[in-house]
């Protein structure tokens, strides 16, 4: 076997990589053995593919797909730095979002003692209560909760702030609010409308926004506390009380912001859920 040949078990030593994981990006296409022994007709590796193995180790460290790492690799040997630019940028995204995350998981285990009560503090007792009939601006849009929800209260709070709506005198009369049409939980995709209570007219070229009039329900409503990432403990307690009380969900869920994400923290974010319901 001539120096050159680098058997699977030793590249693996030299370059931190499993056997299992080496044979993966053979059959990937990601890393070829290069050389084949003349005796025993074994693949073997090459030292120029020692590089090439440890780059694959650390940017699947690095939270890299396969297929983003083997983009990288393409646009390094075609010397495209855009591309290798777009990569590195949405992969420091993630990674910043990640943090956050990591950082909330941290600040809930700090706060628990001996007990899985991860949400029995942070919402209130669920109550059944009468909501008026109310006239609304709304506006719809196919997205992800967590970047389509603020978007579009973005885009409403312009519109209200625009010249000609403020000539009408268009005001807000209650907290936004986001309206969920879906029957099950979406990453993506999700069906999702913002909706603001106001009282005025409006003047619009604009025909995403529509005054609209929700109809006055009986609602199941608890309020959470905290992070807008962790108001699904609302909706599991809301749906256990409905439960319990031999009741059932009578349209779409509304989630009204009672206070400004500018202007508190995020422990202090409060949040009501409304759930529309009928007796069973």
């Amino acid at each position: 076997m001539k120096f050159d040949r680098i058997p699977i078990g030793k590249f693996s030593l030299m370059t931190h990589l499993t056997q299992k994981a080496l044979r993966l990006y053979d059959k990937k296409g990601l890393l070829v053995p290069e050389a084949k022994d003349a005796f025993t007709n074994y693949r073997c590796y090459t030292y120029d593919q020692i590089e090439r193995g440890v780059k694959i180790r650390i940017l699947s460290w690095m939270g890299f797909s396969l297929d983003e790492i083997a983009t990288l690799l393409d646009a390094e040997e075609k010397s495209d730095s855009a591309t290798i630019s777009v990569l590195m940028q949405k992969r420091c995204a993630h990674t910043e979002k990640e943090i956050l995350r990591l950082q909330k998981v941290q600040q809930v285990l700090l706060r628990q003692k001996d007990t899985l009560e991860l949400y029995s503090m942070s919402v209130s007792e669920p109550a059944i209560k009468e909501v008026p009939q109310m006239r609304v601006l709304s506006k719809k849009e196919i997205g992800n909760y967590e970047v389509t929800i603020g978007k579009l209260i973005g885009e409403l709070f312009g519109f209200i702030e625009s010249q000609n709506n403020l000539r009408n005198n268009l005001k807000m009369t209650g907290p936004c609010m986001f309206i969920c049409h879906d029957e099950e939980y979406k990453e993506t995709e999700a069906n999702i409308e913002v909706a603001l209570p106001v009282s005025g007219s409006i003047t619009t070229d604009n025909f995403d926004v529509e005054m609209v009039t929700l109809p006055a329900a009986n609602v199941v409503s608890a309020i959470h506390k905290g992070p807008y990432e962790e108001v699904g403990v609302a909706y599991t307690r809301l749906f256990e009380y409905i439960k319990n009380n031999d009741l059932k969900a009578a349209g779409p869920s509304r989630s009204l912001y009672l206070n400004d994400p500018n202007e508190v923290s995020e422990e202090e974010l409060l949040t009501e859920v409304q759930i529309p319901v009928k007796p069973l």
